[in-house]
């Protein structure tokens, strides 16, 4: 940046100020960041797959993604508290769905992606 000229100077300010005014809080920086380790692990981004077709019990989501209970339970658990999925209770059992579709809108397009050249 040694030869701006002053227009490029100005240009520039103008854009830090908008990034800085732009920027999220620290909190939420934070949460995002959470979130998005949340789903990036191979098993939850399964889950979270078979979830995406409609409310589902454990037994359900282990028969649709593999594995065994006690572990799709405990990836369940982490989405839960991440509050990427949410759960109730209907009679002995608990079923599982998406908390909001926003998550799977962002993971759609992350797939689209994945045979792009640009």
């Amino acid at each position: 940046m040694g030869n701006d000229s002053p227009g490029d100077r100005l240009a520039h300010e103008e854009r830090v100020k908008y990034a800085l005014q732009a920027m999220p809080s620290e909190d939420d920086i934070s949460t995002l960041a959470a979130r998005f380790k949340a789903i990036s692990e191979p098993s939850r981004l399964k889950i979270l797959f078979a979830l995406s077709c409609g409310e589902l019990c454990v037994e359900h989501i282990v028969q649709a993604v593999g594995g065994n209970q006690s572990a799709v339970s405990h990836q369940l658990k982490i989405l839960k508290d991440n509050r990427i999925v949410k759960a109730r209770r209907n009679g002995k059992q608990v079923m599982y769905s998406l908390a909001d579709g926003h998550v799977m809108a962002m993971i759609s397009v992350a797939k689209e992606h994945l045979n792009c050249n640009d």
